[in-house]
């Protein structure tokens, strides 16, 4: 599955930029693994509070439920001494979509994508976060790179 929402399309139909469709994403998969909710069920509970849901964020959490256990072994493989389990739920998330958007999507740089993920972590998560997500996708890229 590739991400290939174009940018310009779905922000003119929802007013919603690619960066805030992540953050969107980020947090209904840390709802869902919080509550344990399924994602249409927290989808409809954002939109009848009068939020949209855009295609690029709905884009990402079918990419993260389609290639989740693909997404957990990358990161739990470059995680050095962490298991994906032992990651708070928020980077969790967080490293799962950038890892979708390293792994899955054409459009998108590894930097923007490894740049949206830290701003993420900066901004919602404990300071050392920031860094800890910086450093796993930094692995997961260069081994990326030499696979290539």
């Amino acid at each position: 599955m590739m991400i290939a929402e174009p940018v310009s399309e779905d922000a003119a139909h929802t007013g919603q930029s690619r960066r805030s469709a992540r953050r969107q994403a980020v947090i209904l998969l840390y709802q869902r693994d919080v509550t344990e909710l399924a994602l249409p069920e927290l989808i409809a509970n954002v939109e009848r509070g009068g939020t949209v849901v855009s295609a690029f964020t709905r884009s990402l959490l079918e990419g993260v439920d389609a290639h989740r256990d693909e997404l957990d072994g990358l990161i739990g493989g470059a995680a050095i001494g962490w298991t994906v389990d032992r990651l708070a739920p928020l980077e969790r998330n967080i490293l799962r979509v950038a890892a979708l958007e390293l792994r899955h999507s054409d459009d998108i740089p590894d930097a923007v994508a490894i740049d949206e993920a830290v701003r993420l972590a900066k901004r919602y998560c404990q300071p050392e976060a920031a860094s800890l997500v910086n450093g796993i996708l930094g692995r997961l890229t260069e081994e990326e790179a030499t696979r290539a």
